[in-house]
């Protein structure tokens, strides 16, 4: 941590240490949800099946400082989602690090649901019956057969929903507002240091956001080429 500090000043240290720890909550948040919502995308007919999945994929082509408007303003004290905040006690979520999570949520979600779906689509109905032979219950049929089989696309859904977070920038700079310490992430700080004429700060971040991003890339090549190998 010394020698980061000897390149980088405390409030891009900090903007560091909130993105990773934002990348990290939204991840496991993404996971929790995306997982049933995957399975059901993958295996129901119903009629509302279209409508949720093009909800799901829409932040994928909707402009993030659209989505981030929008969130603002329901997270308002005008808004649903602030008025019920509000009603139970905990007060408006945007300008906080909750808010940045709901935000970074929406915004990722498709990163997280698509691939799980597509590893739960590509298995097939055959295990699943084969389970079902066994008298096994649903519920467990999930946990002990669908699981471990969409255990790749888990793995790429957590490296794509982690990688995503990172490097948000319209989303957490709408519903966030770039506070240093509270808010304040890396997109956010480059922008910063950009608009102050900070080019070597600026710099500095930028290398580490692309280091990191060619690090994902490069893990997710490996990782289906090893898929691969494995189911030849």
């Amino acid at each position: 941590m010394s020698d980061l500090h000897t390149i980088l000043n405390q409030s891009a240290v900090d903007a560091i240490l909130l993105t990773l720890r934002l990348a990290a909550v939204t991840t496991i948040c993404l996971l929790i949800i995306a997982t049933p919502l995957a399975w059901w995308l993958s295996q129901t007919r119903a009629r509302w099946r279209a409508p949720v999945s093009a909800m799901v994929t829409l932040p994928l082509v909707l402009p993030p400082t659209v989505l981030g408007f929008y969130l603002l303003v329901m997270m308002g004290p005008s808004g649903p989602i602030g008025q019920f905040t509000e009603a139970i006690g905990l007060g408006l979520l945007s300008f906080t690090f909750t808010g940045l999570v709901v935000g970074s949520i929406v915004f990722s979600l498709p990163f997280a649901v698509q691939p799980i779906q597509h590893a739960f689509e590509s298995m097939g109905p055959r295990p699943m019956e084969v389970a079902a032979t066994l008298r096994a219950r649903p519920m467990d049929a999930f946990f002990n057969v669908a699981l471990p089989m969409a255990k790749p696309g888990i793995l790429t859904a957590t490296i794509l929903s982690f990688a995503h977070t990172v490097g948000e920038f319209g989303v957490v700079l709408m519903i966030g507002g770039n506070i240093a310490g509270q808010t304040s992430v890396v997109s956010t700080e480059i922008y910063t240091y950009v608009e102050s004429m900070q080019y070597a700060q600026a710099h500095w971040l930028a290398a580490i956001m692309v280091v990191f991003s060619f690090a994902v890339l490069l893990w997710l090549a490996l990782m289906k080429r090893q898929t691969r190998a494995m189911l030849s």
